[in-house]
């Protein structure tokens, strides 16, 4: 193998921009630079999101509904290509021994004069089987040659954009990885790898994008999922380390406007809500500023605990910034305080300050905090830019922590003296996990519901009862409730089957004629996204079909139906914090998944969330049941996104990086010690980066 001295004399270097590759030129560079690869090393640690493995053909006798396979036929007739709004659709009736199958192709009209009658293809795609018929949507379509090469052998899959293909990137990756190993060196100790049975790195970089077999792919995937946890977990530990030695220059009394407001609640707070409250207090009463996480399960009572701290901040002379992932979120937050100070006479003034405000509304309200007239700030994003200053800010309470990242939490402290920093999550992590992930804070767990809260109903059922369910929500939105519909994506792609937004919703409006329908999703511009969230939150919208942009943001007491399409896509914490848009009001709520998988294992999953409206027993069961196949499968969205590590299904990973990271810490807590060196330049680099997508 080269070393970097010799990768440099051959004049590629990781920093190197990907023009220096052989075949990339600047039109070329620009779709790679869509997905974020400029330099080399860029797209060598663009890693493959899945692989593909050609199997042997198969006869459609021996197949199963909704798994790919490759069948070989004969094509026996091809349509005329028909147009249908923005598609263009022909089909092929093919011979696979016995049976007949129908291959239909999407925008792909070029396509139908390749077919000739009589021509004999590998067509490989996911079958759909309706009674004794047979159907591949989109279909590859290989000759007997070309499909041999590429028998038994995984290819890799990548992210990919417009003007950019998987053979693309997959050649470009093999050009570096084929021409040495273009500077990157082994920063673990060999003792270390040892240890824990990891690979060195050049190897396993060059195995994740070619591996022979599945058991080569884990054994790299492992090693570079340890890398990124290694580094994020040194990474925060070293953040906790600076905070732990901050003196507390807010410092602050209890207050009895705090204890008067618990006293007039219409509800009791809850036995762990009465104890984090305890622990929030005397954290800001204490010597040392408070760096704490509120982990509790959607509907727990969060919110008035951060609130609570918002008005001892306020009342003790400081301010208070509540930040959120929504500008509807937080005109809701901003609505929810305004009314509970003005209801029990605390003299504290909110103010709310969101990218949405016109300029002059910015700097009215920009005034406004720098001088100290408002004691409460409640916004997006916006309360971190550079424009805005803070009289005397003394908390930091962020919502939902893991959609901004701990850079950005820092840059909002960075505003004040050196404030109070609260965070809440919803997200459900086992606290094994949590401790680990959460390094720098220290965690509280709200893990009791009030008594108020009615527990969701849900139900667990294939596409049979669509028709039922369409005729519950006429149901529920005749009693003036409302209805979420969740789908995985937003437009049709290669695995055409699955539910998408746009077309889901024109079709729901034919079905359900004279209900307000509307979509959303994440590729609508932010005003747009807003507006619609505002009507569906009053009321003027009574069905929302969405992507899972709304997982967060919303709160909407009215909403007493969810249906969840292609459920078997979903993590179970991701369903389960979407689950968590209804069950908001008095009314009872329902939850439906929807499947269209027949599978054991999937039914197995899901029924978990059948039975368990806890969370914290949901996230636990998740890891449980995760098999050795469920690496690039269901991945859980929301938190902490590592290019290649999920903190569920990479859970034995995660927990040997954190005791990796403790006993490096413990024996050589500045990484002086020789076998730490390059150990040391590698974090140096990573915290450089910012920890690379969170914001460390």
């Amino acid at each position: 193998m080269l070393n970097q001295r010799d990768c440099e004399e051959k004049g590629m270097k990781l920093q190197d921009s990907i023009i220096k590759i052989k075949g990339i030129g600047e039109k070329t560079a620009v779709s790679f630079a869509k997905v974020g690869i400029h330099t080399v090393e860029d797209l060598i640690r663009y890693y493959p999101r899945a692989y593909e493995t050609y199997g042997e053909p198969v006869a459609l006798s021996a197949v199963e509904d909704g798994k790919k396979y490759a069948v070989l036929g004969f094509i026996l007739s091809v349509s005329a290509v028909k147009r249908y709004a923005k598609y263009q659709v022909f089909t092929a009736q093919i011979q696979a021994g016995q049976e007949v199958m129908q291959g239909t192709w999407f925008n792909m009209p070029f396509l139908r004069n390749h077919f000739q009658r009589g021509a004999q293809y590998v067509f490989r795609g996911i079958v759909y089987i309706r009674g004794n018929q047979y159907r591949m949507e989109q279909p590859e379509h290989y000759t007997l040659g070309d499909y041999d090469r590429l028998l038994h052998v995984m290819q890799p899959k990548y992210p990919l954009t417009a003007g950019l293909t998987g053979k693309m990137v997959a050649k470009a990756v093999r050009q570096v990885l084929d021409g040495g190993e273009a500077g990157v060196e082994e920063y673990l100790p060999e003792s270390m790898r040892k240890a824990y049975g990891l690979m060195p790195e050049w190897q396993a970089v060059r195995q994740v994008h070619f591996p022979i077999n599945e058991e080569e792919m884990r054994t790299a995937r492992d090693r570079l999922v340890f890398d990124e946890f290694l580094l994020f977990v040194l990474g925060v530990r070293r953040l906790k380390e600076s905070q732990g030695k901050i003196r507390n220059e807010a410092q602050m009394i209890k207050v009895p406007e705090t204890e008067r407001l618990i006293g007039a609640l219409p509800y009791e707070l809850t036995g762990a809500q009465k104890k984090v409250w305890k622990e929030i207090s005397e954290d800001m009463t204490g010597s040392h500023v408070m760096s704490r996480l509120i982990q509790g399960d959607v509907g727990s009572g969060k919110t008035i605990l951060a609130m609570l701290a918002l008005i001892m901040a306020g009342c003790n002379g400081y301010q208070g910034a509540l930040m959120v992932p929504t500008e509807v979120l937080a005109r809701q937050h901003f609505q929810s305080i305004s009314e509970l100070l003005s209801q029990h006479q605390i003299p504290l003034k909110p103010v709310l300050l969101t990218g949405a405000m016109t300029p002059k509304e910015k700097r009215q309200t920009g005034e406004e905090i720098a001088c100290g007239t408002v004691q409460i700030i409640i916004g997006t994003h916006a309360l971190i830019q550079e424009s805005v200053n803070y009289h005397r800010l003394g908390l930091v309470v962020t919502d939902e922590q893991h959609r901004f990242g701990v850079r950005q939490r820092e840059n909002l402290a960075g505003k004040g003296l050196h404030p109070h920093v609260l965070v809440m999550s919803a997200t459900p992590i086992p606290r094994t996990l949590a401790i680990i992930i959460y390094g720098d804070l220290d965690i509280s767990v709200v893990d009791e519901l009030p008594a108020h809260r009615l527990p969701i109903k849900n139900c667990v059922v294939d596409e049979s009862y669509r028709p039922v369910a369409y005729r519950f929500m006429e149901k529920e939105t005749a009693l003036g409730h409302q209805v979420y519909i969740i789908c995985p994506m937003v437009e049709e792609s290669d695995e055409m089957e699955l539910e998408n937004v746009t077309d889901y919703t024109r079709k729901l409006q034919k079905i359900l004629p004279g209900h307000r329908i509307a979509c959303l999703h994440g590729k609508m511009k932010p005003k747009e996204k807003n507006e619609i969230m505002e009507r569906f939150a009053e009321g003027e919208i009574q069905i929302l079909v969405s992507t899972t942009v709304i997982e967060v943001g919303i709160n909407v007491p009215n909403a007493t139906v969810m249906m969840v399409e292609n459920a078997e896509r979903f993590g179970l914490a991701q369903l389960h914090q979407l689950r968590g848009r209804v069950g908001r009001g008095k009314a009872q709520s329902y939850c439906i998944f929807m499947s269209r998988s027949k599978g054991k294992e999937t039914r197995r999953r899901l029924e978990v969330l059948n039975r368990s409206n806890d969370g914290f027993y949901i996230a636990g069961e998740d890891l449980k049941l995760r098999g050795p196949g469920d690496l690039f499968g269901i991945r859980q969205s929301g938190i902490l996104e590592f290019k290649l590590g999920d903190v569920f299904q990479d859970a034995k990973v995660l927990k040997q990086a954190g005791e990796a990271a403790g006993r490096i810490l413990e024996e050589d807590p500045d990484l002086e010690l020789p076998e730490h060196r390059m150990l040391a330049a590698r974090l140096e680099q990573y915290l450089k980066k910012g920890g690379e997508s969170l914001n460390l």
